[in-house]
This record gives structure tokens, sequence and C-alpha cells, in this order.
């Protein structure tokens, strides 16, 4: 770009960071500028709750703009925006603390891989629900007996004419008992090589033949799921790309997943803040001049903003070389393992910080917002499993980044 044509670029972000700042202003309820409690964050779909009334609203005007999904083509309801104007907004969105108005793994998994393969009748149908949060979309991958292995699945769909017939069963399926749809890997071909014959499937949680049965984890909740497929009938046209060729796009998928995992180290449970860790050492350890009271702790919430800062501006950088056309697929294992640990320390750190008030499960002496960060303390312990064990992360680093042998 010549200097004129990067000022004329410069003035334009600069209007439209003046109209978007403009619209959030009037648009954004001042309930919704608050840090959001687990309980009411908003995951949409056909038997959506909202806690906070608010919330709907929000999530209502951000949909009507696009801007649940701001870079998705507006054919489809998205956006529309550039990369650079898409930042803008994030800073925007930041600036006065808005809450995300929707949680998705349509967003944030499955409408990436539809934009890149699906077929424009495919995405005409799936992508809109998506970005408005009128579908909740759950993940059908890992299978009993196969662990991390996900090309060893057995789940199988038979080609029965007009539709396929689909018989196995999935574990560790994300909200499987909330979701309205799942996107399914199942073997079509069950004599091809173990990496073929995989199709990639979408269809109704509702359909006759799915169950599902919640998984109790040691925080108390049961975020996964095993779910179950007894002969659940799929019509064909519900198939994303060629038959047997569906090892593809999984892949693709699992790079967005892990990506969108390796995000969790920069949020937190007071708001996704990188100074909310700052505000809470202060209110358990006192200040001093302004500052956190412990200089011990001082010095280790620092080190974890500048490790937290440095990820953020590496993901960017991969960002970039992306558009550019360098992108390295396999970069996202590595994000997705730093960012899991990130994530981990943070909630150690925390816990430090709060002493015994970190460690409350129930009963009297326990803020609310206390028993809340030592679940998630708990929960963040699977952040090294979901999405790809970190084992598998370190072994694809060590293989296809480094180039180490075998």
């Amino acid at each position: 770009m010549s200097t004129a044509e990067i000022a004329e670029h410069q003035t334009d972000l600069n209007t439209f960071r003046a109209e978007t700042r403009a619209w959030l202003e009037a648009n954004c309820p001042e309930s919704m500028r608050t840090p959001m409690p687990e309980d009411e964050t908003v995951w949409g779909g056909r038997k959506a709750t909202f806690k906070h009334p608010d919330a709907k609203l929000w999530l209502d005007r951000m949909a009507s703009r696009g801007w649940t999904a701001p870079t998705w083509p507006a054919a489809y309801g998205g956006g529309g925006l550039s990369a650079d104007e898409n930042k803008v907004l994030q800073q925007e969105l930041a600036r006065i603390q808005a809450r995300q108005p929707l949680n998705s793994f349509g967003l944030w998994m499955l409408g990436p891989a539809l934009l890149e393969f699906a077929s424009e009748e495919q995405k005409q149908t799936y992508l809109p629900p998506i970005i408005r949060g009128e579908i909740r979309w759950c993940q059908g991958y890992s299978e009993p007996g196969a662990g991390s292995d996900l090309a060893g699945l057995q789940t199988r769909a038979e080609d029965c004419g007009d539709h396929w017939l689909v018989n196995g069963a999935k574990i560790w399926t994300s909200y499987a008992n909330h979701a309205d749809w799942i996107f399914c890997l199942v073997r079509t071909e069950p004599d091809a090589p173990k990496h073929e014959g995989i199709s990639f499937l979408l269809f109704d949680m509702a359909s006759e033949g799915v169950s599902t049965s919640p998984i109790k984890l040691i925080s108390g909740a049961s975020p996964f799921c095993q779910t179950f497929f007894d002969n659940v009938k799929v019509p064909k046209g519900q198939l994303v790309g060629q038959r047997g060729k569906g090892w593809t796009i999984a892949k693709r998928l699992l790079q967005h997943e892990r990506q969108m995992i390796s995000g969790i180290g920069g949020n937190t449970a007071l708001g996704g803040s990188a100074r909310a860790l700052e505000n809470l050492a202060k209110h358990y350890l006192g200040e001093q001049n302004g500052q956190i009271g412990d200089a011990l702790v001082r010095d280790k919430v620092a080190k974890h903003r500048m490790n937290d800062h440095a990820f953020r501006l590496t993901t960017a950088r991969a960002f970039e070389e992306a558009k550019a056309g360098k992108s390295d697929g396999n970069l996202s294992a590595m994000f997705k393992y730093y960012g899991s640990e990130q994530n981990k320390r943070k909630f150690e750190l925390m816990l430090e910080i709060m002493g015994q008030q970190g460690l409350g499960w129930e009963g009297e002496g326990f803020e609310a917002r206390e028993l809340d960060i030592t679940r998630q303390w708990l929960r963040s312990k699977a952040n090294s499993i979901e999405g790809g064990t970190s084992e598998v992360q370190l072994n694809i680093v060590a293989k296809r980044v480094l180039g180490l042998p075998d």
C-alpha cells in the first residue's frame, strides 16, 4: 500500500471506530458491562434460558449487526468485517467491558469449517441460525475406547438410499444434553484405511434413537456426556463435503477448536480482563501505594500478565501470517497447549491469592464468587484433555513444527 492508501485506510478505521463506539454506547445495556458469572453465560439454542433479562436483548442487538460472527460474510448473516475492523470492534467491546453476547461451538468450531467445506445450500441453512443463537451445537468426535485416537472411531453410518442409518456412541460430548444439533464423525466405508472412509454428518439431537447420559465431574458439574445413536435416520443432504473425506474437515475443525481453547488463558472467572487478577489480589491481600500488598504475589501476577500479553501478541502475529498465506495449521497445537497451561496456572494463582477462601465447596463463610472460582479451578484441569491432550499437542509440535524424528 502507498502512503496515501495507508492514510485513507486509517481514516476509514477511525470513522468505523467512532461509529462502533457510538453504537455500543447506545445499544449495550449497562448490566451487560459487568463481569459475567458462569451461570449467566448465554449459549443460545431452542431451549435457551436467559438468567439476566438484558442478556437476550444484548444478543439480539449484536446478532442484528452480525457481530456475534463479525468476520463471517454478510450473505449468511455475519458482520462482513475485515480483520482490522474486527480488531477495532473487539477493542471497543473491551473498552466498555461488554459481556460476550453468545458462546457457541457453532461460532467457534463448526461455522468456520462450514464456510470452507459446506455447499452453498448448507451454508444458507446452518450459518444464520448459529449467528442468531437459535441452534446450539455439540461435537461428536471422541468415542469410548478410542482415547485421543479420533480416527479409530467405530460409529457407523449405513447408506440406506435416501438417508444414512447411524449406530454407535460418542463420549466427552460437551453439553450434548443441552444441544439441539450435533456435528458428528461417522464411518461410512468400514473397509477403508483408518483415516479414510470417515464422513462428516450434521443431525438433530431430537432425532429418534439419540440419547445422552451426563458424566459427573469432580467439580460437581456435568458439562460432558456420553451420547448414543440407535438406528438414527439422517437425511443424505446433511453430509458435509465428500463422502469418505470427512477426516480432512475433522482436522480443520480441530484447528479451530484448539485455537478457541488456546484463548482461555487470557480469560478469568472475574470477567475476562487481565487486570481482574490484580483486582482479586488487592481484595484479598490489601494494597500498598496502589499496588498489591504482598510483594511475592505482586511479582507472580506481573509475570502472568506478561506471559499472557506475549501469548496474545504471538497469536496475533500468527493470524497476520495466516492472512498473508503463510499459515502453519500445526501451530494451533502449540497455542492450544500453551493456552491450556496458562489457564491452569491462572487458577492456581487465584487460589493462592484467596487462601482458604478458595477451597470452599458449600455452606456459610464463602461468597458465591469464591465457590464459583473453586469449581472453575477444578474444571480447568480438563483443559489439558479436551481438544486433544497436552501430550498429543506436544507430539504434534515436536514432529510437525520442530521437525524432530519419531
